[in-house]
């Protein structure tokens, strides 16, 4: 397989955590989207989304959205499982996880920060004050589900979800901008104990062969 991303993408920094979960080999082909690289046609003429990330298996089928991928993964690879075995559990875990990629990302993804700079003239500091505001809410929100679960080591359960692979990625970010994550303890504690696991590790964008000093 081939997995066609940008290191500093949360989205495919989620599925870099699932595969390395998994322990399912795959080539990594950096697409540097800051720089405009999944507008070539190299890139652009596989993915009709022109996003990443992009997973081109063995028989050179195409696969996007990063939640679609997981999912797929995890169907193809069923060990160790990314959502729980009960149909209750399999939707709280999809819930957790859409917090962030429905609820957080849509609003603070590249191509948006780079349009309310470019088309609507944002000055950078708003423009971060709009990134932090989302995120925290988001994360409020998120926390305020954690709370109503029984306690775990992870976002649900023992083991680490979906619904890790997508927080992960978005408190990254978050302290990238440099968002307020106090008050957030079940929230940020499943990120510590994610973060002691060799498979988030060798997932990060520092280890990415393509990552920026």
């Amino acid at each position: 397989m081939k997995l066609y991303n940008y290191f500093r993408s949360s989205a495919s920094f989620r599925v870099r955590i699932a595969l390395e979960l998994k322990g399912m080999a795959y080539d990594y082909v950096p697409v540097h989207i800051a720089r405009g690289d999944h507008k070539l046609p190299a890139f652009a003429d596989k993915a009709v989304e022109g996003l990443v990330p992009l997973l081109e298996l063995d028989d050179g089928t195409h696969l996007t959205q990063s939640m679609a991928i997981i999912e797929y993964l995890d169907e193809v690879q069923p060990a160790p499982a990314l959502l729980p075995a009960d149909a209750l559990g399999r939707a709280r875990v999809r819930a957790l996880s859409q917090i962030v990629a429905c609820e957080i990302h849509p609003l603070n993804n590249l191509r948006v920060l780079k349009y309310l700079v470019k088309e609507l003239k944002v000055e950078d500091e708003p423009k971060n004050v709009w990134y932090r505001h989302w995120v925290r809410t988001g994360l409020a929100a998120f926390e305020r589900q954690l709370a109503l679960q029984p306690q775990s080591a992870y976002c649900f359960g023992d083991t680490p979800t979906l619904a890790d692979c997508c927080l992960v990625p978005q408190i990254f970010n978050a302290q990238r901008f440099n968002t307020d994550l106090s008050g957030l303890p079940r929230t940020m504690a499943a990120f510590d104990a994610c973060m002691a696991l060799s498979a988030f590790q060798k997932a990060q964008p520092s280890a990415c062969p393509d990552a920026e000093a």
